[in-house]
This record gives C-alpha cells, structure tokens and sequence, in this order.
C-alpha cells in the first residue's frame, strides 16, 4: 500500500505546485523615504545606555506602511536617520490621499564618550536637495554618589 500511497503523494503534490503559478512577477511595492518633522531627543546621553528616540514623520496616504529607519554613520558620532516607508503599487487609487503624522521609535546605543549629531531626513527642497534636522546631544558622565 505504501509504494502505491507515495507516489500518488508526490504527484498530487508537484501538480499543486505547478498549479499556482503567479502570472505576474513584478513587485506590487516599492520603498520610498519618508519626512521626519520632528525628533523627541533627550538633552543629553550617558554612556553605555539605549534610549528611545521618538520620531514624529509624515505618512503621505494610506498606501505606504512605515519599515523602518535607515541609521548612516557619518562620522564617529554623526548619524543621518531616514524613515522608510514601502509604498503599493498594486491599488490602483483605492487608498487614501490623507497626510497623516505617525511616530515610530528608534532605539540608540551610545557607544562612544563624544556628543552626537542626529540628522534626520526632512524632504528634499525646491532645488531636489535634501533637507534635515539637526539635533545635538552631549554625553554626560554618569553621577556617582561615595
């Protein structure tokens, strides 16, 4: 019976395969960047800690979902942040054209004993370059009582 079952089994199975075929293989989203316009910083890190960063972007309609942040190491302790959102492609006008203001959190590691410079990405200007906001945040030493 089981030489018989097994390859009844496989058949059934590679047919199930082959059967779902997708007709079209392009992707239905794509990423996009998304505007910051404002970031709930802390007046000043201590080292060896992890913060959470609040950070306040724009969500253009209801067809693009927040993925993430995009954290750039500029210099030692320069970082340029980007949100990321994915946008569909596939509505075709069924989503909302509302501008919404949506926070998501960035959690930061502080790793080193320098301030830190935070520019997160505010939209391009008139002229297509990139606009940011610029946050500065010294590091304290850690208050120890004898």
């Amino acid at each position: 019976m089981k030489k018989v079952l097994m390859p009844f089994m496989l058949i059934v199975a590679c047919s199930w395969f082959i059967s779902c075929e997708v007709d079209d293989d392009s992707p239905n989203f794509h990423f996009t960047a998304l505007n910051a316009i404002e970031a709930d910083v802390p007046e000043s890190f201590e080292f060896g800690k992890t913060y959470d960063i609040d950070v306040t972007y724009l969500r253009p309609n209801g067809c693009t979902f927040f993925e993430g942040f995009d954290v750039a190491q500029t210099t030692m302790t320069g970082r340029d942040v980007v949100a990321i959102g994915s946008v569909l492609t596939d509505k075709n006008g069924e989503c909302t054209q509302a501008v919404e203001e949506v926070v998501a959190t960035l959690k930061f590691n502080v790793i080193y004993t320098e301030e830190y410079t935070f520019r997160f990405y505010a939209g391009d200007d008139a002229d297509g370059n990139a606009t940011y906001l610029e946050y500065k945040v010294p590091i304290t030493s850690e208050s120890s009582t004898y």
